[in-house]
């Protein structure tokens, strides 16, 4: 009788708390959970994130230039964030905002759309297990993209996080070691290493070879 009570005060504390829970806490502790299962163990800096909570966006709906917002076509923006892009040839650096919305991953130059994934297509999505802040969101071979999207997010753990849950395609993160393959279009790809230096700098090595320090 003991450890039935026992058993029963402890289901109703764990009620009582989780019915006590604010709804902004809630969705912080369920973004966690997935930062957990993909991160843990494999990424590092990803105990140092932990009680680092998510923003709900990097910048506001009013901060997006008006046309991007008439290009998105009504829909409901989840979030907001400034990247690096970097080009699939030559992988020259170019300031964009990653826009998620509830159906899209787009990222966007002042005024225009330059690339549009839908989720329902994105292949996965890959970053490596050092500190950098790589990733890179592949997409299908198809006429519609022109290869994998290469991004350098400061907010890396927030970024994945939202972008794989809006997409529900947690398992298909990857935290790869050493290198990694990504498309350029027009059936080629490219590789990106990955290494570890005195200074963190993105370049092409001599060997034409996207090297992330």
């Amino acid at each position: 009788v003991s450890e039935m009570l026992q058993n029963m005060c402890i289901r109703n504390l764990v009620r009582k708390y989780c019915q006590g829970v604010p709804a902004e806490r809630k969705v912080q502790l369920e973004q966690k959970v997935v930062t957990s299962a993909v991160f843990r163990g494999k990424k590092e800096g990803y105990q140092q994130s932990i009680n680092q909570p998510f923003a709900d966006t990097r910048l506001k709906e009013s901060e997006i230039n008006p046309r991007v917002l008439q290009l998105i076509q009504g829909e409901k923006i989840k979030y907001v964030t400034p990247v690096i892009k970097y080009d699939r040839n030559g992988f020259k650096a170019r300031e964009r905002l990653l826009v998620l919305t509830q159906s899209s991953a787009c990222v966007v130059e002042m005024a225009k759309i330059k690339q549009k994934i839908d989720y329902s297509t994105l292949k996965g999505i890959s970053t490596s297990n050092l500190s950098d802040g790589i990733v890179v969101i592949h997409v299908p071979e198809d006429n519609k993209q022109k290869g994998d999207a290469i991004l350098h997010c400061e907010h890396i753990f927030e970024t994945v996080t939202k972008l794989c849950m809006l997409a529900n395609k947690q398992n298909l993160v990857k935290v790869v070691q050493g290198s990694l393959r990504f498309r350029i279009g027009s059936g080629k790809e490219g590789t990106m290493v990955f290494t570890v230096g005195q200074e963190p700098q993105v370049f092409k090595a001599k060997n034409g070879q996207l090297t992330v320090v």
